[in-house]
């Protein structure tokens, strides 16, 4: 017979048999009916089915015509031996069940646990009974006619349901499985507000909406929210013995739905684990839906099933076609054929086979990243101290166990709402009085009300205050604090505020976000429009192992936020991305310090520190001896530009002076009375910012708080680069001084000596690189990793390559302490005395000698390669590579800033070998896209150090508009940014002047290329997102009317400390770190308690 479609729709009226098959066999057919809406049963994926299952022999179709099914009674619907029905808005199931009822067909799906389907709570319950994983919940059921009678508590970052308390960020649904407006309420500390999700509306599913508040009718589910890191599992099962499951961006995500060219939304199978497959079984079975989708959310380690949707279709898959069809035939065959006397015997299947794919070439295959990265731009810290007795403050430190440790930390803004309300109360009382200590009390009084009552609102996450019990009161430490007269107990309160993530701060996040997609497999490729291998088709088919962790300050958190966006093209608010997307890493000093607690080391540093720094005469060689001796440039030259160190803080003072002078004449003008400075500063808060630097800064001794230094420096820099409209005198000069003097002062509070500098950098991160050993460990290809499903994987060309990335976010502290470990700890000397032979990292420590500041999103990039060709055992098999960038450029980076050599170069052990050292992917065999097409090796000659554009600072291009260069720099997908590779010394011979010039054919374009070292091809660059190549990649400075006045500074590329290190060498050394910092734990333990010695070795756990 005919192999062509034997299936037919049933009208209203009878009319003969249609068929599609010229000839059929003669035997009794088996009657397959689809009873559903047209919608549904006319579908693609529907018809796709369908004719599959024509393919069997003894089987034919019929559609039941939804006019029948609506209008007809049960008795006149067509006769079926196999019944396919299913529930769709509009559809009448208590028909179908009477139909069933009537003509007792061998149904495909059950239709009676389509009720329970309909219901949340039901499918709750049922998969409770089974044993079945889902997120702890509570069920609200309200009566509509008395809405307000519910066992609902409101807080305000916690419901309480029928007694269980659920804290945000948490999950709000609806009992009826039919209404798709779920909410997830996000806790005030990461912004607040709540994700809506809805049915998918054109490209959006979901929307952000700053109510925080639950819904007041209706019934619901409250759930945890579980942590996906942004993406869904949408399961599908054919019978208790198959799934399909495919990933897609979470919904809750950015709401934005991501669809390929034809307009469907972008999936991609995935494959499920042994425990995830028996949780499709449980779940087909326990609903008796063979055909059943289902969601699953994959967080935290562990599966759990959050929603049951009953009969569903993939939609784009021409291999779970073939399957389904085979499943569901053969399924209907088993159980009709012999009741039917029809000759039929079970097939037998050959068992899918894993496909394993192998890289090619001589090429390395890229396995883990890791970076460690400051966090973005942010307003100057603030801090103020006073000394309350009144019994208001007594009362709310009681209120929230203040006494149990003696200190309190305030954040929740109902907590700060609290304290201002005490202060507003205690400046009415003390409205009368004009006794002078009233008076001064006053004014911090009124300082307090007006740092809590700033931007309108409580963030939670850039204001705090701390409580500490002091029994006898505290006497005067500093200028700041007033004298105190009273005996008896009092309160000691601090408060922190400032230091929150800017604009720009979140702008270069993100672009640096955009920018980081270079490093991995085909990062140039396009997203939606292209079939290729980049980081976002990496990450979204779940081969992307990503983790995101961040320090418990909120400018860290939302600077992690920010770049996940720009890494994953996301869209919309930052608050769902770090709900969603950031881990907290406050474990055992991970990613955050405890500054309260300085070590003996820090504290000696600190100390000899303002001893030297408080010397009235020039710089004298012991001093050089004392305060450099690691002979680091950028120490010398500041100490050159000091001279005097009392001289030059008295300058320092001077100018403070003048520009508070300035400040005050500036608000006594009437036209600048109002004048609001960048992110809603006044001139008011900018005085009391400057004004309190002014009295710390010099104490009463006449001597200099050396301590005050950073702030200052923090202070101009944030000044000169965010309200330099105001045009202030003198700025220039005080950043100029300011920037020598904290140029010595933050690095050497890290330590002095190298003995120092480690003492003290272990004491910060040892943590740290306990878990960076353990990211380099590798990627086992086994259940607990998420991977793709080969055999439904096409147009990804390899489904088998898993990369882990994991992306640390934190402070000044940690970066400067782990890049002083990697410095003085011996990474090239585990190998007796390897350091000094190794010319290429003594010049990248030559490098970072000369580099001045750590600026914001300074980073640590560690990148681990495999080998395949090379014996598992070998040392050569893995290669590891240590990268660095000092983060955004200062506002006069003089001429003299030191350069370093690219990115990737080629290292003199390479250049023997002769690899291609521009990729060590084998790209050409997995991206139809590469725009260089690398087929023989290229010998590449070690470069010259770096020459910059010193003017603009961002990366500069050929002078060739041929598609071989359009390739290159290919916008993504939301036409933002590109990663465009660093073509620097090219330009300098010919693009000097933006000139037009004939265009380069492709093939010269091609060889003048590759001519040049591998680090122009694949550096980075941080342009914004103009529409032409040049544009592109000099507008970053300035960007137009971004608030008004500010300018976002670009991003130094990353430069390439060492790129020929093992994974041997690198592991020794992180053992040796950690087991020194172990045996100094344990010295320093015994030191301090002898009397238990035995207890010495109970050091804190690992991370």
């Amino acid at each position: 017979s005919l192999l062509c479609p034997r299936f037919y729709y049933l009208c209203p009226k009878p009319l003969p048999k249609i068929s599609y098959c010229l000839s059929k066999p003669s035997e009794r057919q088996i009657v397959v009916g689809i009873c559903a809406m047209t919608k549904k049963s006319k579908s693609k994926p529907m018809t796709q089915i369908l004719e599959r299952l024509c393919k069997f022999d003894y089987i034919d179709m019929v559609i039941f015509p939804e006019e029948v099914i609506l209008e007809e009674p049960v008795e006149k619907w067509p006769l079926c031996d196999c019944l396919i029905s299913f529930h769709s808005k509009g559809f009448p199931l208590d028909k179908a069940v009477e139909y069933a009822k009537l003509r007792n067909p061998l149904l495909i799906n059950d239709l009676n646990m389509q009720y329970f389907i309909q219901d949340r709570r039901e499918v709750y319950r049922i998969l409770q009974e089974e044993g079945i994983d889902l997120p702890r919940y509570a069920v609200l059921n309200r009566d509509p006619d008395n809405p307000e009678e519910c066992n609902l508590v409101e807080g305000e970052d916690q419901v309480e349901v029928n007694g269980e308390v659920f804290h945000k960020p948490f999950v709000e649904k609806p009992v009826c499985a039919e209404d798709h407006n779920v909410y997830i309420y996000y806790p005030t500390s990461a912004g607040g507000g709540s994700q809506r999700l809805f049915r998918k509306i054109g490209s959006r599913s979901s929307v952000y909406s700053p109510e925080s508040s639950v819904r007041k009718t209706g019934s619901y589910i409250y759930e945890e929210f579980m942590p996906t890191d942004g993406t869904d599992v949408k399961v599908y099962t054919v019978g208790p013995d198959y799934a399909h499951a495919e990933a897609r961006k979470s919904p809750a995500l950015d709401g934005k739905v991501e669809r390929d060219s034809e307009g469907k939304e972008i999936r991609y199978p995935v494959m499920l684990t042994a425990m995830e497959k028996l949780v499709a079984r449980k779940v087909c079975l326990a609903f008796k839906q063979t055909v059943c989708g289902f969601d699953l959310l994959r967080a935290n380690g562990h599966s759990f099933v959050c929603d049951v949707n009953g009969f569903s279709f993939v939609k784009n898959s021409m291999k779970y076609y073939d399957d389904c069809a085979k499943v569901l035939g053969n399924m209907v065959m088993r159980e009709l054929a012999p009741q039917l006397h029809i000759p039929w015997s079970i097939p037998m299947e050959a068992e899918d086979i894993p496909i394993v794919p192998t890289t090619s070439g001589t090429m390395m295959e890229l396995r883990c990243v890791i970076a460690i990265i400051r966090h973005g731009d942010r307003t100057p810290k603030q801090k103020m101290k006073m000394e309350v007795r009144h019994p208001l403050f007594f009362e709310l430190f009681e209120k929230y166990g203040g006494y149990k440790t003696g200190k309190l930390k305030l954040k929740k803004p109902k907590q700060l709402q609290e304290v201002l309300d005490i202060a507003r109360l205690l400046l009415v009382e003390l409205g009368q009085h004009t006794d002078c200590e009233i008076e001064e009390k006053k004014s911090k009084l009124e300082q307090l009300k007006t740092v809590l009552e700033m931007y309108g609102h409580f963030s939670g996450i850039n204001r705090k205050v701390q409580l500490t019990y002091l029994r006898n009161g505290k006497p005067k430490a500093s200028s700041e604090e007033e004298d105190s007269k009273k005996d008896g107990p009092s309160l000691l309160l601090v408060l922190k505020w400032g230091g929150e993530l800017t604009p720009a701060g979140r702008v270069q996040a993100e672009e640096l976000g955009r920018a980081f997609r270079c490093m991995y497999p085909g990062g140039q490729g396009d997203y939606a429009g292209f079939p290729g291998c980049g980081l976002l088709r990496l990450h979204s088919t779940y081969r992307h192992d990503l983790k995101i962790y961040a320090s418990d300050e909120g400018r860290v958190q939302m600077t992690a936020a920010a770049f996940a966006k720009g890494l994953l093209a996301l869209e919309g608010e930052l608050t769902p991305i770090l709900v969603q997307m950031v881990k907290s890493a406050n474990m055992n000093g991970l990613l955050d310090s405890d500054s309260d607690s300085l070590t003996d080391c820090q504290q000696k540093v600190k100390a000899r520190l303002h001893e030297i720094m408080q010397k009235d005469q020039d710089f004298t060689e012991e001093d050089y001896q004392k305060l450099a001796p690691t002979g680091s440039p950028s120490l010398v030259n500041s100490m050159k530009v000091i001279e005097n160190p009392v001289k030059t803080c008295d300058k320092v003072y001077a100018l403070i002076q003048s520009l508070t002078s300035q400040i005050r004449k500036r608000l006594e003008d009437p036209k600048s009375a109002d004048l609001q400075l960048y992110h809603s500063e006044t001139l008011e808060l900018m005085l009391q910012r400057w004004s309190k630097l002014e009295r710390d800064f010099r104490m009463k001794n006449g001597r200099y708080d050396i301590s005050k230094i950073p702030d200052i420096y923090d202070c101009i820099k944030y000044d000169l680069q965010h309200n330099a409209s105001l045009d202030l005198e003198d700025t220039r000069e005080l950043f100029r001084l300011s920037r020598a003097l904290a140029d010595i002062v933050i690095p050497q509070e890290y330590g002095i000596n190298r003995a120092e500098k480690l003492d003290i950098a272990q004491a910060y991160c040892v943590p740290l690189m306990k878990k960076i050993q353990l990211d380099l460990q590798r990627t086992h290809e086994d259940e607990a990793v998420n991977k793709l499903h080969p055999l439904y994987s096409r147009g990804v060309m390899s489904p088998g390559r898993h990369v882990r990335t994991r992306l640390y976010f934190t402070s000044e502290s940690h970066v400067h302490s782990l890049l002083s470990i990697f410095r003085y700890g011996g990474l090239l000397n585990v190998c007796s005395g390897f350091e000094e032979k190794d010319q290429q990292w003594k010049q990248a420590m030559d490098y970072l000698s000369a580099v001045t500041e750590l600026n914001y999103m300074t980073q640590i990039v560690i990148m681990l390669y495999e080998d395949n060709n090379k014996d598992p055992s070998s040392e050569e098999r893995f290669h590891v590579e240590l990268h660095f960038s000092p983060g955004v450029k200062g506002c006069e980076d003089e001429e003299t800033i030191p350069l370093g050599f690219g990115f990737r170069p080629a290292s003199s052990e390479n250049e023997d070998k002769k690899p291609n050292q521009g990729s060590l992917e084998d790209l050409s065999q997995d991206e139809p896209d590469q725009a260089l097409q690398i087929s023989d090796p290229i010998n590449i000659q070690r470069r010259s150090p770096m020459i910059r554009n010193r003017k603009t600072g961002s990366m500069e291009v050929p002078d060739c508009q041929s598609s071989l260069c359009s390739g290159l720099f290919s916008a993504s997908a939301l036409g933002v940014s590109c990663s465009a590779p660093n073509l620097r010394d090219y330009v300098r011979t010919h693009h000097r002047h933006h000139h037009p010039k004939p265009p380069l054919s492709p093939a010269v374009c091609r060889a003048r290329l590759f001519s040049m070292p591998a680090v122009k091809r694949f550096s980075v660059s941080y342009a914004r997102h103009p529409t032409n190549v040049y544009d592109r990649l000099y507008c970053i400075l300035c960007p137009a009317g971004f608030e008004g006045c500010s300018m976002v500074p670009s991003i130094y590329p990353l430069e390439t400390l060492h790129n020929s290190l093992s994974l041997k060498q690198v592991d020794e050394f992180l053992n040796s770190v950690c087991e020194s910092n172990s045996e100094v734990q344990a010295k320093t333990m015994k030191g301090v308690k002898h009397k238990s010695a035995k207890n010495t070795g109970q050091m804190s756990s690992v991370v």
